[in-house]
């Protein structure tokens, strides 16, 4: 009888009403603290594994021996890489493909690399319009390897004070 007692006063006197009100208002005195995103970038993990990228030697040559152990790695079985011997007897990839669909982003092939050649990024902003586009080649990974080789080694010399 008491509980009906107060229920009936709380719905006459608007308490929910009141209540909502009372967290408008003080939502309305708080700081903001939303980003403005394309011109502002909330600061992310020095850890944060995000898209790929083939890395390249400084005199211009691709790092990836096609030792295949990052396809061996990868537990999601995203990374596809075919090789070929070269005329200097050094075996290179000719295809190395990324699903993005099937990547979860552990690292394992980064860890896995013996010449740090494949690296994920600090880039998380990327996207594709067809399922086709999920997968990414490996033009397309030295493309963001060599746009992003300075980010990339800074990284490197971060993630190096964490071990």
């Amino acid at each position: 009888m008491i509980d009906n007692i107060k229920k009936l006063v709380k719905d006459f006197t608007l308490g929910e009403l009141r209540g909502g009100m009372k967290i408008t208002a003080t939502e309305l005195v708080n700081k903001k603290i939303t980003v403005q995103y394309p011109e502002e970038k909330t600061p992310i993990s020095p850890r944060f594994r995000g898209l790929h990228a083939l890395r390249r030697y400084p005199n211009g040559e691709e790092r990836c021996i096609a030792c295949k152990l990052c396809e061996a790695t990868c537990p999601a079985n995203a990374i596809t890489i075919e090789s070929e011997m070269r005329d200097d007897g050094t075996r290179r990839t000719t295809k190395y493909d990324i699903d993005l669909f099937k990547c979860i982003f552990c690292g394992f092939c980064e860890e896995a690399c013996p010449v740090d050649a494949i690296v994920e990024t600090q880039i998380f902003d990327y996207a594709f319009s067809s399922r086709s586009g999920s997968v990414i080649t490996k033009e397309r990974l030295l493309e963001v390897g060599d746009k992003n080789e300075k980010s990339i080694n800074q990284t490197k010399l971060e993630d190096a004070k964490y071990r």
